[in-house]
């Protein structure tokens, strides 16, 4: 059962991968003609991802996941270092107003991305090691807080509110399932949601996304833009959409297309039976990963699978939400088919390391 478990999660993800490059190129190919004089100038970059993907992939598959524990401490802090290293000028790339990357020649490292992984390594590891003692206040609760608050607060300041919140979410149900008080949870939810309102509320170009939310008219030249884009872009593949290759709100007219907003010109070029298709790849990834979280050979396998599928799950969540208009704009990318160096490279590696526990727990 759990070999079938891994061909399917292989064989649904190399589909993503496959319909990834297939839109990539049809999304950029004009954009980047325009720029770089190259149609594949983001196909052959993303090639490259998928290559150095594959790498990592295998290399994570070859070593037993549980060896990962006496590495957790030690690449959370590297991960903490990074991402106070990203927020210096000149050693952290900018762009639109945004210092979340390091450049390198062909490949824009965010280390958020490694963050995301480093704590649910961590988390995994803490309850492995605390047993019940994780449910206590003082000896399991706060501490798992205090590590969370340091690493949302930096990733705060580059500014990525997404990731931020991702990673909340991912850390809050890994210690709900594993046996944290709902109280304790919840108190501190409640206690959040002012500094949430001051983050949102108290800086422009936030406050302008949710009033665009609400309200994409409001301004559609301006900051409603892309949304409203993304939404011609998706009704006007209406069932069969218009034909891969020949959609029109990539010539210029959605931002991100070939990124971000790679879901709405599947829905134009594929329409929405291309959507559906995609969903239900989704969806399926997500039932065969949980499959692998019900059978994972022990406690730190079991929430370290945890933390990766639900990280996959609510980037997809919020990617497919945003285009469609159902969440304020973020920047997240749509796993395993968005161009995109770092975020593709992880999403990959936690395929290798899910697919590893799978194993492990054929063969304990």
């Amino acid at each position: 059962m759990i070999r079938n478990v891994r061909v399917n999660l292989f064989i649904t993800t190399v589909i993503l991968i496959c319909i990834g490059i297939v839109m990539i190129y049809s999304a950029s190919s004009i954009y980047a003609w325009e720029k770089y004089q190259d149609s594949f100038f983001f196909l052959k970059r993303h090639i490259s991802f998928i290559a150095l993907g594959i790498l990592l992939t295998f290399l994570v598959m070859s070593v037993d996941y549980r060896k990962f524990r006496r590495f957790a401490k030690p690449v959370l802090i590297l991960s903490l270092l990074l991402l106070v290293l990203v927020l210096i000028p000149g050693i952290g790339r900018e762009i639109s107003g945004a210092r979340r990357w390091f450049r390198f020649k062909f490949i824009s490292f965010q280390p958020s991305e490694l963050a995301i992984l480093a704590i649910i390594i961590y988390l995994a590891d803490f309850i492995h090691r605390k047993g019940d003692m994780v449910r206590t206040l003082w000896k399991g609760f706060v501490p798992q807080m205090l590590v969370l608050g340091l690493m949302v607060l930096l990733i705060l300041m580059q500014p990525d509110l997404g990731t931020a919140l991702v990673i909340g979410i991912v850390v809050f149900i890994m210690l709900f399932i594993a046996g944290v008080r709902l109280t304790y949870l919840l108190s501190l939810i409640l206690a959040s949601l002012p500094l949430l309102y001051i983050l949102i509320f108290s800086v422009p170009y936030r406050r302008m996304r949710i009033m665009t939310f609400l309200n994409p008219w409001l301004d559609p030249k301006g900051s409603g833009f892309q949304i409203i884009q993304s939404q011609i872009s998706l009704g006007s593949g209406g069932i069969l959409g218009v034909g891969l290759g020949h959609s029109k709100q990539k010539l210029f007219y959605l931002p991100a297309a070939h990124t971000d907003f790679i879901f709405s010109i599947i829905g134009e070029e594929l329409g929405l039976l291309g959507t559906i298709a995609v969903i239900i790849l989704f969806i399926i990834f997500i039932q065969q990963g949980l499959k692998i979280v019900k059978n994972a050979p022990d406690k730190f396998g079991y929430f370290l699978s945890l933390g990766l599928v639900l990280t996959v799950s609510l980037k997809a969540i919020i990617n497919i939400g945003v285009s469609c208009g159902i969440f304020p704009t973020k920047g997240l990318p749509l796993p395993f088919i968005s161009y995109g160096g770092s975020s593709f490279i992880f999403d990959m590696v936690s395929v290798g390391i899910l697919m590893n526990i799978a194993r492990i727990g054929e063969y304990p």
